[in-house]
């Protein structure tokens, strides 16, 4: 009569352990995946503090406007590093995404699945090359390549400042910006390809039966539908090409100029950091101005992050709609 019950105890005391032990495993997974927001929280905590002496002596609106970088006579403006920045990551995007997003629709609507299983692991392998391999790439062939072709285009848009052939040298904004445009080009097309294999199959079936044509699908179904997600895949790059240093410190010059031309040298701010962190620590302030210029770009690569992942997620949820 005592072996029912002690199989009912049995019973009992071995669900209560597999509840503990899931319960457990929640808790240690939910502390592996808020170790990477302790991680950046402490990390812009760090540079928070370390940054507090350049504050207490200029505000932030003097750092960010100022045009002059003289550490030896308390001089920090970063207006020239965060304009040589803007410069290589817009010019980067301009000639990056046109070609990523054609490329994209095209594996996804148009190409045989070999195809694109046989595509797929080379961008994958271009994404995982490392930067100071496309810095070496860009010194052997775009920096020889750009004098050419300022010249080309000062001959048809000489009237044009944006174009005028001013560097005869080739390190200049155009090398940083093929150099930033073919890195990160795989991460634009893997993101976009994965927004559009998304889409239901059943949206370009519905079209294809009301008689429109393959194209006229892509153009009024598809990309409205991938919209958000393309943008998302675009702020990936351009996060990415905000925060490259070693390939551009190789190729833009590191002349601390505000740039008028594209074919002109500038001076981006991780360059900047990487250039000069380590030497001349002994002048006052000068560590506190290098921490608020890696602040600045962390606070600013976080802000295209988070808002990629809020259009992602937004995507994801009309999608499931």
């Amino acid at each position: 009569m005592a072996r029912p019950r002690n199989d009912e105890e049995l019973k009992n005391k071995t669900q209560a352990r597999r509840i503990r032990q899931d319960k457990l495993a929640a808790r240690n997974y939910r502390l592996a995946a808020s170790l990477p927001l302790f991680l950046l929280l402490m990390m812009t905590i760090g540079f928070f503090v370390r940054t507090q002496p350049i504050f207490a002596q200029s505000s932030i609106w003097q750092l960010l406007s100022g045009t002059v970088w003289k550490p030896s006579q308390g001089q920090f403006g970063l207006l020239t590093f965060i304009n040589g920045t803007l410069w290589v990551t817009v010019l980067a995007l301009l000639l990056a995404v046109p070609p990523c997003i054609l490329t994209s629709l095209y594996l996804v609507e148009y190409a045989k699945r070999r195809s694109l299983g046989a595509i797929l692991p080379a961008i994958d392998l271009l994404a995982g090359i490392p930067s100071v391999v496309y810095g070496v790439w860009g010194l052997l062939v775009i920096v020889p390549a750009v004098p050419k072709i300022s010249s080309f285009l000062s001959s048809w848009l000489g009237r044009i400042s944006l174009f005028a052939a001013t560097n005869p040298t080739g390190y200049s904004v155009a090398a940083g910006g093929i150099v930033l445009a073919v890195m990160i080009s795989p991460v634009i097309i893997s993101i976009s390809i994965e927004v559009l294999r998304a889409i239901p199959e059943g949206l370009r079936h519905a079209s294809f039966a009301l008689g429109a044509t393959r194209w006229q699908t892509v153009r009024r179904v598809v990309v409205p539908r991938a919209l958000p997600g393309i943008i998302a895949a675009v702020v990936m790059g351009l996060s990415r090409a905000f925060g490259e240093t070693l390939a551009v410190m190789m190729v833009v010059g590191n002349t601390p100029q505000i740039p008028h031309s594209i074919f002109d040298a500038a001076y981006p701010l991780t360059a900047l950091i990487a250039n000069n962190y380590g030497e001349m620590m002994s002048v006052p302030l000068y560590d506190s101005a290098l921490m608020g210029a890696a602040l600045l770009l962390l606070v600013i690569v976080l802000i295209f992050n988070l808002g990629a992942a809020l259009v992602l997620v937004r995507a994801n949820r009309r999608a499931k709609v």
